[in-house]
């Protein structure tokens, strides 16, 4: 495997995410049976290189202004790629960026890669760092510049010939062998960590620097899922940034699949990981509150948790604010016709024509020209969608899952037990029963399978 062809490819860019930023200038060194060819040219990336980007790299604006776009260069660069192993530090950036410029041109690439960075880790497991530069210091190599394409995918070459003078060949074979044969794994993920991941039910976490959660998620098959973060990082620029990011790996298994997305929601609330969507909390929500009175019912807005508590009142819609609660109200009243002044959008006289009937948006039931009871009909259908369901028990109810029961009262999640014993003490202090966006949503599709608890099935619960 030693004696493969091997190109050792170097990149500059706009940017670190390759759906966004382009290639400001590629190099590749081919190593076939002990005969090297170098290879380099600038890129014109379209696009306007950052200040931190030309100070970093040298290249600027300018260089690039008369330089070949990639569709110019990309049958040359193909087929000095063509039939090598792909090798670079941090192999997935390169490969992702040139990855994504052949697909912008509506071109597939694809090619075995060997991550030095992942080599080094597995040849010196007892050295601390293994970034481009510790590599010159630990090796010796010879610099003739940094953070341009060819001067760095030399490095690249004088460490792979380093190790070729200095370390066994059977060594090299199987570290080379390790990586080619295995899912790629981020440079910082051991292998071992993986391995040892379940595939049930269950919430993984990735965690980045200083130990900081940096994104959590769930699935039916835990390992699978995460393996799949780490090969779709050439196509989303979200997974390139957790992939370069990551430091470490935790996850917990769950009875089941509602068992790990009512975890997911809990956690991401908790722990506020950096690249997922940051979830509002619970008192912020806001409803649609429809109040029957004799003439006309009456709405307004206010917090989803009080609502509730009222059974006297309909709930209509989930918003992280009032405005938004409102400019949907004001949607749907422009939709079908509704009167603003009606709905409490608009104050009006009563009896008096609201704005909306000048602009013939209202039916007139402001003025008397339409019967309240059509226009509460008409008020009826344009929220029936947005109906907040009422909790369809007259008390707790559990869903079995797997050897637990996941107990609920009100759209709260209570807890779960694998024993009558556990099941009681949920019972006995149940917490306050504060209503979850999410917990809704997800009971939603599963409500059909509880059972109110005096009735409840069970299962393998003791």
């Amino acid at each position: 495997m030693i004696d493969q062809p091997l190109a050792f490819v170097d990149i500059e860019t706009s940017g670190s995410t390759p759906t966004k930023d382009g290639i400001t200038e590629i190099a590749v060194i081919r190593l076939v049976d002990g005969q090297l060819d170098r290879w380099s040219t600038l890129v014109n990336p379209g696009m306007r290189i950052p200040p931190f980007i030309q100070s970093l790299t040298g290249i600027d604006d300018a260089m690039v202004a008369d330089a070949p776009r990639f569709e110019r260069v990309a049958s040359e660069l193909r087929a000095r790629l063509e039939g090598c192993i792909f090798v670079a530090h941090n192999v997935r950036f390169d490969y992702a960026f040139i990855k994504q410029a052949y697909a912008s041109i509506g071109e597939a690439f694809q090619a075995p890669t060997l991550c030095t960075v992942r080599l080094s880790r597995l040849l010196f497991p007892d050295e601390p760092r293994h970034n481009l530069d510790a590599l010159v210091q630990r090796h010796g190599l010879a610099v003739t510049g940094r953070h341009r394409a060819m001067a760095d995918a030399d490095l690249i070459l004088q460490f792979w010939m380093r190790l070729v003078e200095s370390v066994p060949r059977e060594s090299i074979e199987k570290a080379v062998r390790s990586i080619l044969g295995r899912p790629s794994l981020p440079p910082n993920i051991d292998p071992a960590q993986v391995a040892d991941m379940p595939n049930g039910p269950g919430v993984y976490l990735f965690y980045g620097d200083n130990d900081l959660p940096l994104y959590i998620g769930k699935s039916k098959t835990l390992r699978g899922r995460v393996l799949s973060h780490f090969s779709a990082d050439t196509r989303s620029s979200k997974e390139l940034r957790i992939t370069q990011q990551v430091k470490r790996v935790e996850w917990r298994e769950t009875a089941g699949e509602i068992s790990a997305l009512l975890l997911e929601s809990d956690l991401v609330k908790k722990l506020k990981p950096t690249m997922n969507r940051r979830l509002r909390l619970n008192r912020s929500i806001t409803t649609i509150v429809l109040r029957d009175a004799e003439d006309f019912p009456q709405l307004q807005f206010g917090p989803i948790a009080e609502a509730l508590e009222n059974p006297e009142r309909r709930c209509f819609g989930l918003f992280e604010t009032m405005s938004e609660a409102q400019r949907v109200l004001r949607q749907l009243s422009d939709d079908h016709g509704l009167c603003k002044s009606l709905t409490g959008l608009e104050k009006a006289r009563s009896g008096q024509a609201c704005f909306g009937r000048q602009l013939h948006r209202c039916r007139g039931a402001c003025e008397g020209l339409e019967p309240l009871a059509q226009h509460r009909l008409r008020l009826e259908v344009a929220l029936a969608k947005l109906r907040v369901r009422d909790w369809p028990f007259s008390g707790p109810a559990v869903l079995t899952e797997g050897d637990r029961a996941l107990l609920f009262n009100q759209w709260a999640y209570l807890g779960s037990a694998t024993c009558e014993e556990e099941l009681g003490d949920l019972l006995r202090s149940p917490g306050p029963l504060q209503f979850d966006r999410d917990t809704y949503r997800i009971l939603l599709r599963v409500v059909g399978r509880m059972r109110p608890l005096a009735v409840a099935a069970l299962g393998p619960i003791d």
